[in-house]
């Protein structure tokens, strides 16, 4: 009886610290995601050779930018379905591309970048649920 009654109260004071967390992302999400979306469509602007740049580092920053907004989504509703989260991802994802093509701002749409997209937000969904898993 007593293991029970242990077993309750851990999983109300799991239930309460996932919620604590959704409330904390659900601010950062807006505001995550309004500067990803300046990032995605301003001008685009003749880049400088550094030392850490490499061919293809344009698609490590999209994995890791869309790895970050599928983390933060995730926890900030962490009851939505994986189909809706994926589609709202994967549709934001095309739309940026479209609007990059479309704004004529030296910007351009590449379907790599959707890939990339799709697999940094899939990271970040599997690395809130690890951490979720182990903690919580």
């Amino acid at each position: 009886m007593v293991q029970i009654i242990q077993n309750c109260l851990l999983q109300k004071n799991t239930r309460q610290s996932l919620d604590k967390v959704s409330k904390i992302f659900s601010k950062i999400l807006p505001i995550y995601w309004a500067f990803l979306t300046y990032m995605l469509l301003k001008p685009g602007e003749e880049n400088n050779e550094y030392w850490f740049m490499f061919n293809g580092i344009d698609k490590v920053l999209h994995v890791s930018i869309f790895a970050m907004l599928g983390f933060c989504f995730i926890a900030a509703f962490p009851k939505i379905k994986f189909s809706y989260f994926f589609q709202i991802i994967l549709i934001y994802a095309f739309l940026t591309e479209i609007f990059q093509e479309e704004m004529g701002l030296g910007r351009s749409m590449e379907s790599l970048d959707i890939v990339a997209d799709t697999i940094g937000c899939l990271i970040g969904y599997s690395i809130y649920k690890v951490l979720v898993k182990r903690f919580f």
